[in-house]
Parts: structure tokens; C-alpha cells; sequence
């Protein structure tokens, strides 16, 4: 596959770029070489390789599921403005 410089003048138009004339040669040349490297890419046997999300084997750390601070609603309605029957009272935006 070949990138024509009116393939690159419509790539940098879909993307919102603003390339001048003389430049237009160049991107061409640049996209070409980005495709010519994603064609080598898909040269390379992968089967039996499973996808990755990082190229360092991590895991995220996780924490147990469960209510540390409960039972305090009294504590954190002292800071609303206006508290009505145990919720924060907002004013009405809708009629």
C-alpha cells in the first residue's frame, strides 16, 4: 500500500491539521514509512502468544469490598448548608 499526497492532504484533513503545500510530500513519505512498519508487524508469527495490556506482567492491587466508615451520616450532614430529614437539602432548579 501506497500514500499518495492526496491520500496525505485527506489524512491531514481528517485529522485537523493544517499542512502546507510544500509539506504534503514529506507526511506522504512518513505514512508510508508508519505502513510499511505495520506491514513488517504483520509478518511476525504470534499464534499461541496471548495479547497483552502492558508490557510489564502487573496486577493491580485490590482491597477488600467493605464499609469502613459507616454509620456516620450525622457527622456529614454537619457540613451541608441545609439538612432536611437526613439528607443535604439543595434548592429546587426544576418547576
Amino acid at each position: 500500500m501506497s500514500i499518495d499526497i492526496e491520500t496525505a492532504r485527506r489524512v491531514a484533513k481528517l485529522a485537523r491539521i493544517r499542512v502546507e503545500e510544500a509539506d504534503l510530500p514529506k507526511l506522504a513519505g512518513q505514512l508510508n514509512d508508519i505502513v510499511t512498519f505495520m506491514e513488517q508487524l504483520n509478518e511476525v508469527d504470534v499464534t499461541g502468544i496471548e495479547p497483552m495490556t502492558s508490557v510489564t506482567p502487573m496486577r493491580l492491587k485490590r482491597r477488600a469490598d467493605v464499609v469502613t466508615d459507616g454509620n456516620i451520616q450525622s457527622q456529614i450532614l454537619k457540613n451541608a448548608p441545609d439538612a432536611r430529614e437526613g439528607f443535604f437539602a439543595v434548592p429546587k432548579v426544576v418547576e
